[in-house]
């Protein structure tokens, strides 16, 4: 009985071949490839099938054979091998691949509608020397995938070899794409629509996709320009530098009147010191650029930034001044407020202090009421001596903040506390060093520790600050100077005992350097024991201490 059904299932399956509509055969066998992928060392890992949907390259087949390929190459009906350019979107669950590849006259296949249940579809495979045929199949259900997408189950006996092939309606058009089928069953087949390959894309988070990160095949930029920008950006943070270079050039030639490719590229370039190659693609920005005003901003922000980061460089083509023209000049054409931000950066980089603070103050009363811009105009009355004023503003930088404040405050908590320090109000700025020690606990360092106690010394916190001594010894225990001011800070409090440990200490660790010896001596004259006292004074006299000579004056009779 079973080799019953199984002859007349073959018959019913010849008559279906027999079936097939010619008029279209042919023509559209030209549009199915065979598709090979290799590894960098040109060994085959993978291999596929698929076809052409535009004349210009653009492609469909599995993705399967693209999981860590380093190269890929497509195969037509007449035996010509195309390599492929770069991928265009991926779906690793669906097994399906977009891409491109080096050619413009491809014979090509349109999407069609959906097709329903119960209609009859025809499985194209590659054909290779003229052997044209197709096997017929009958779509048995259609479900949804990812809520827009066909998904089709279909009765039908399909040839080995023929996954992304794709089904054919009556009138030669896509309606769906073979899949690997996941049963023995032989006679049960399935495809993904055709409409879900096709509208396969890059976006600018696309980078991250893990099926197109497992192949190495270049990545095509998006067509949005948005998007391709957020790639870009993607791209620079991901530490493949020949593949960033690659992007950025690829998208200057999509987007040759966006600004932010050459940017990109001249960055690249001021990163190896080619500051002529730098300056001449800022340039290319500003002529090809739709967005002038923007391309001046961009340029003089890499001057600016090269300037503050790599002053020193003996390549060194720009100035804070050529920066301020191109700055000035992006205003004039577009006053916005970060073009007018820069301005006033600049102005101040160029040491035009009463300048700089009018136009951070032009932002300020244009609704730039940021920390930065406050913080900016501070600076200038720094400079210009005006304390009050200074601290007036950095009052309103921190009050942009809310309470209980976060880490974005704390830059400029923390430069409040140095201007508060400096006009002698040392109790608050101890306050706001604290405050600032809360946000940034675990990344302030010894120096912090340190400079807060010597304004402690000042506010009279004297064991706040023996505390924060030993904070900035247990952090950076190399360092002699955190050693020295705790004994000479032990020695004006009285401790003497512990001044004498802490001196000790720093001879031994420190055999060379006269402070131990300095302050083991004093301290132990201050102590009634001027005998051993005055000759640790002679040591640090011998080690080339000029106060030594002072103190054993007054303690050596």
């Amino acid at each position: 009985m079973k080799r019953i059904i199984t002859i007349l299932f073959a018959a019913c399956v010849c008559c279906m071949v027999n079936a097939q509509p010619d008029k279209w055969v042919k023509k559209a066998s030209k549009a199915v490839f065979t598709l090979k992928t290799f590894n960098a060392d040109g060994s085959l890992i993978g291999s596929g099938n698929g076809f052409f949907i535009t004349a210009d390259g653009v492609a469909v087949s599995s993705y399967t054979p693209f999981r860590c390929a380093a190269k890929a190459v497509v195969i037509d009906a007449m035996g010509k091998e195309y390599e492929v350019k770069s991928i265009i979107g991926a779906n690793d669950v669906y097994d399906i691949a977009k891409f491109r590849v080096d050619a413009t006259k491809c014979q090509t296949l349109r999407t069609a509608p959906a097709a329903v249940e119960n209609t009859s579809l025809w499985l194209l495979p590659y054909n290779a020397k003229n052997a044209y045929s197709c096997t017929a199949a009958k779509v048995k259900s259609v479900q949804k995938v990812q809520n827009d997408y066909d998904y089709y189950t279909l009765e039908a006996t399909a040839p080995e070899n023929t996954v992304g092939c794709p089904y054919l309606n009556a009138n030669g058009e896509v309606v769906g794409i073979q899949q690997q089928s996941s049963s023995d069953d032989n006679t049960t087949q399935y495809a993904v629509g055709a409409a879900f390959a096709t509208g396969l894309k890059m976006t600018g988070l696309s980078l991250n996709d893990p099926a197109l990160k497992a192949t190495s095949i270049k990545k095509d930029l998006p067509d949005e320009l948005d998007q391709a920008i957020l790639t870009l950006y993607l791209a620079s943070t991901l530490g493949d530098a020949q593949s960033f270079v690659g992007l950025v050039d690829d998208f200057i030639a999509k987007f040759p009147q966006a600004p932010d490719g050459y940017s990109y590229k001249a960055q690249i370039m001021a990163a190896q010191d080619n500051y002529p190659e730098a300056d001449k693609y800022m340039k290319l920005a500003i002529d090809n650029a739709t967005d002038k005003a923007e391309a001046r901003y961009n340029y003089a922000k890499m001057m600016y930034q090269n300037l503050i980061y790599f002053y020193d460089s003996a390549s060194h083509a720009w100035s804070y001044e050529q920066a301020l023209e191109q700055a000035e000049q992006a205003v004039a054409l577009d006053p916005q407020l970060p073009y007018l931000t820069q301005k006033a950066q600049l102005l101040f980089a160029c040491k035009r202090y009463a300048d700089s603070y009018a136009a951070f103050q032009d932002v300020i009363g244009k609704g730039g009421r940021t920390a930065e811009c406050f913080y900016g105009a501070a600076r200038c009355k720094e400079q210009l001596n005006d304390t009050t004023a200074c601290l007036a503003l950095l009052d309103s930088a921190v009050a942009t903040f809310s309470k209980p404040y976060l880490k974005e405050a704390a830059p400029y908590i923390y430069a409040r506390a140095q201007a508060l320090a400096e006009s002698g109000k040392y109790r608050l700025a101890v306050n706001d060093y604290n405050e600032y020690e809360n946000l940034m606990i675990s990344q302030v360092n010894s120096e912090f520790y340190y400079i807060r106690s010597q304004v402690e010394v000042k506010a009279r916190l004297f064991q706040q600050a023996l505390n924060d001594l030993d904070k900035a010894i247990d952090k950076s225990p190399d360092i002699l100077l955190y050693r020295s001011e705790k004994a000479s800070l032990q020695i004006r409090v009285h401790l003497l005992d512990q001044a004498i440990e802490t001196a000790s200490e720093c001879i031994r660790l420190f055999p060379d350097s006269s402070d131990g010896s300095l302050f083991l001596g004093l301290a132990q004259c201050l102590n009634n024991n001027k005998v051993q006292g005055v000759g640790n004074l002679l040591k640090a006299k011998d080690l080339g201490d000029a106060q030594a000579d002072v103190l054993i004056e007054k303690y050596g009779k």
